[in-house]
């Protein structure tokens, strides 16, 4: 259940990451002397490109760690359950050769 919300997560962020390098590419194509406009609500707001540049790198670099600690969750997850999967083998091995032990007195 955490895994799948985890993997869930992983893709939101992906999708939004690359949403972001897209306009960071779109923002590098521009002129110093370009209008930049930030949608806030409903209305449009003029942004210095120097901001509108640092503000989506920011936004890059915060997705990415969270990308970072999405993987590292999810290979936690996803150890732990390996982890009680051969716990439960285990078990279930010796439950049987212990009813084969008892089938054969």
């Amino acid at each position: 259940m955490k895994i799948a919300k985890n993997h869930q997560m992983r893709k939101k962020y992906t999708v939004q990451l690359g949403e972001n390098e897209l306009v960071l590419k779109e923002l590098d194509l521009l002129r110093e002397d370009a209008n930049v406009y930030k949608l806030i609500g409903p209305v449009l707001v003029k942004q210095d490109l120097a901001e509108a540049n640092a503000n989506v790198g920011k936004r890059i670099e915060y997705i990415s760690a969270e990308l970072k600690r999405l993987d590292a969750t999810v290979q936690d997850l996803e150890e732990k359950q390996n982890s009680k999967k051969e716990t439960i083998l285990k078990l279930q091995q010796r439950i049987q050769s212990l009813q084969a032990g008892k089938g054969k007195a």
